[in-house]
């Protein structure tokens, strides 16, 4: 039915070309391009392996996803309908003007940042919502879980449980082990600027800035753990606060083990946090990107991994019927699971399966028009019935508060 292109080979590129190796019938072929082709040659070896059955076609192929003109080149080469960018969040825009370049949809899981600040928002993807209408194409943002599948989750709130939406709590557990002493879940360079920033929440129509993990509480998380949890900032806050004017204050929460944050203090402390470049015999390195380098990369943690993660959305507010309610949507995946049918683990895996989702409605018709869109700013449902038969099987808990104000 279709071909895709996906940029990224890492854990979460992995996992989403082995879901569309799964889901055949639309995706019929693809193209697997990173900058390592060796990494993507290994995801296609084990896509024959695991998946034999599968009718999908992949090639691969190296790229420089900073470079807008090799990018165009081997998109009209290839003539996907649609890119899947699962390569850093700093490389967004260049895809997104290779896409226009050459008429192709789009779609992500985390939204831009620069490299030189640690700062990321939609402002700059959002700037491009007139080209991508006036070309006829769709951009579709953050398309994974948290965004992504949070965002569809408020948005099932207020489509069934809620007249007005007053306060938003976002929750995300990992409650799994992999054995490590420190290693990040994602790629350890945007993890930790992501929480080595000052957290912020919306509250009565303003943002309020907190220090890095300033707000903790101990959260229960259906089926998996009580654990402590932080407000972060997390940037589905951003799209959702305007698209769901109704909310008073919407927060993030994570966990975290006293073990890592011990780890980060200390890193943090002596400046291998910093993403200041410093000079290294004769050259200029970021001492966050040395310490990327000598971290346990992100899938290496896949084998052996055990526990689950816990990821939902807590909504409080009127009704439907004009009465307070308090309402639970989540997601509860094991590690060993994701492992034995995509060999990942979990947090790879609640990335990589919504965006083959999000890449199925887009190419299917059901979410598509041109433009810049989160995706809240679609119908849920479709949404929520593919989790259920792709592997991220939906809860709900209702007038139970989780989240304490």
């Amino acid at each position: 039915m279709s071909k895709v292109m996906i940029i990224g080979a890492g854990g979460v590129g992995n996992v989403v070309a082995k879901k569309c190796a799964q889901n055949d019938s639309v995706f019929t072929e693809v193209l697997l391009a990173s900058r390592t082709v060796s990494k993507c040659d290994k995801i296609v070896a084990e896509i024959h392996e695991h998946f034999p059955q599968s009718r999908t076609k992949f090639t691969t192929a190296a790229v420089d996803a900073d470079n807008v003109p090799e990018l165009a080149a081997m998109i009209r080469e290839f003539g996907p309908e649609l890119v899947i960018n699962v390569a850093l969040p700093y490389q967004d825009l260049t895809i997104m003007d290779a896409c226009l370049e050459t008429g192709v949809h789009y779609l992500d899981t985390a939204n831009y940042e620069p490299r030189d600040v640690a700062k990321f928002e939609y402002s700059w993807q959002w700037a491009y919502r007139e080209r991508f209408e006036q070309a006829g194409l769709m951009a579709l943002l953050g398309c994974g879980f948290d965004p992504g599948a949070t965002n569809v989750f408020t948005a099932y709130h207020a489509k069934h449980h809620f007249s007005e939406i007053h306060y938003l709590d976002i929750v995300d557990c990992n409650n799994g082990n992999h054995g490590k002493a420190f290693a990040t879940n994602f790629n350890p360079e945007i993890n930790i600027r992501e929480i080595t920033a000052n957290g912020r929440y919306w509250e009565n129509g303003e943002w309020v800035e907190t220090a890095p993990l300033e707000i903790s509480q101990d959260i229960y998380y259906p089926k998996v753990a009580t654990r402590k949890s932080y407000v972060l900032y997390h940037e589905e806050l951003e799209s959702l606060v305007q698209n769901f004017p109704t909310i008073k204050r919407a927060r993030f929460w994570m966990t975290f083990g006293e073990a890592y944050i011990k780890h980060l203090s200390v890193l943090e402390g002596i400046g291998m946090t910093s993403i200041e470049p410093i000079n290294f015999r004769g050259m200029q390195i970021a001492p966050i990107e040395f310490l990327k380098a000598v971290l346990p990369a992100p899938e290496s943690l896949a084998e052996g991994y055990t526990g689950q993660t816990c990821i939902g959305v807590q909504a409080k507010g009127l009704g439907k019927d004009g009465q307070p309610n308090v309402h639970f949507i989540y997601n509860v995946k094991d590690h060993a699971e994701c492992y034995r049918e995509v060999q990942a683990q979990g947090v790879s895996y609640t990335t990589g399966v919504p965006a083959m989702i999000g890449a199925m409605l887009m190419l299917q018709g059901t979410w598509m028009k041109p433009g810049v869109y989160n995706v809240e700013e679609f119908d849920p449902d479709p949404f929520i019935a593919a989790m259920n038969e792709w592997g991220l099987p939906v809860d709900e808990l209702a007038g139970i508060e989780l989240v304490k104000d």
